[in-house]
């Protein structure tokens, strides 16, 4: 089942998306509602070319969740390149960090780009899950079983403000409007666990292609992991890591700017389009 968000007459509707009939089924529910255990009931349907796809989810519990470093292609790309500092060993269990809630837009809505806040505006395509289940300390062998869906992101990082601040990585990761998320929600049990293919490409060049196989630690470790002593809650947005060939780590360097056009794709899980554009984020 692929759940969408759309806005309808003015008014947010969860929808039902069928691929092969290229249409949606509105609902009577929003996609947050049925995530957190609403109905699904079917209440009319439309050509999905007539529709605007929006970010799936739009009511966070907290800040989105995320995990660091988990590809060993990319954290070998990475670790050895930050500024003024050793080399570091692999890590033996997953990093942890969030972002703002306020940085998640629609899957292909317009990445936010201001330059005098940042001169290192870097892609990094990834898969999300969805928790649909609450629950604390999550045994590995169960952690799917609170697993709702997974749906295509782009954690698009600010690398100068990413190690500005005492190498905690929140402010780099979450200026508003840079985040685009869906583009729709796919229920785990229409998710091929095994391997999906997760590619981004930068004005038609790929700049990363891995799989899901190739990750460090898996969906079930990460689950595991974060929520030793945390209530992980349904609604909750879990990133998993981008695999190799951000552009920090290229020679030369390759940095997002006003007119970028940035495509994130994950197999199985569908397409993310969005264009970098010059906007006021305030910056001075």
């Amino acid at each position: 089942m692929k759940l969408a968000s759309v806005t309808v007459d003015g008014v947010r509707r969860g929808a039902l998306v069928n691929e092969t009939r290229r249409s949606v089924s509105l609902l009577s529910a929003t996609v947050d509602d049925i995530v957190r255990g609403a109905p699904v009931v079917v209440a009319g349907d439309l050509p999905l070319p007539e529709v605007r796809l929006e970010s799936p989810l739009h009511r966070f519990n907290r800040d989105v969740l995320c995990t660091g470093w988990n590809y060993w292609d990319h954290f070998e790309e990475s670790a050895g390149k930050r500024e003024g500092q050793d080399p570091v060993s692999r890590p033996l269990r997953p990093t942890f960090f969030t972002k703002g809630p306020d940085t998640v837009i629609g899957p292909f809505d317009p990445i936010a780009y201001d330059p005098s806040l940042s001169q290192k505006w870097d892609y990094e395509a990834e898969i999300a899950m969805v928790i649909g289940r609450d629950g604390r300390s999550i045994p590995e062998e169960k952690a799917l079983d609170h697993v709702f869906g997974f749906l295509v992101a782009n954690d698009v990082s600010q690398r100068d403000l990413q190690r500005a601040h005492g190498g905690q990585w929140l402010k780099g990761k979450s200026l508003d409007a840079t985040m685009p998320l869906g583009p729709w929600l796919t229920t785990v049990e229409d998710v091929d666990l095994t391997g999906m293919r997760v590619q981004c490409k930068v004005n038609g060049v790929l700049m990363q292609d891995a799989s899901s196989a190739q990750m460090a630690f898996s969906f079930a470790q990460i689950i595991a992991e974060l929520s030793e002593g945390m209530t992980l809650r349904a609604g909750d947005v879990v990133l998993t890591g981008t695999p190799s060939g951000v552009g920090q780590a290229r020679e030369p360097q390759v940095f997002l700017g006003d007119g970028d056009v940035v495509v994130t794709r994950v197999s199985g899980l569908g397409e993310l389009r969005n264009t970098v554009t010059l906007t006021d984020l305030g910056g001075r």
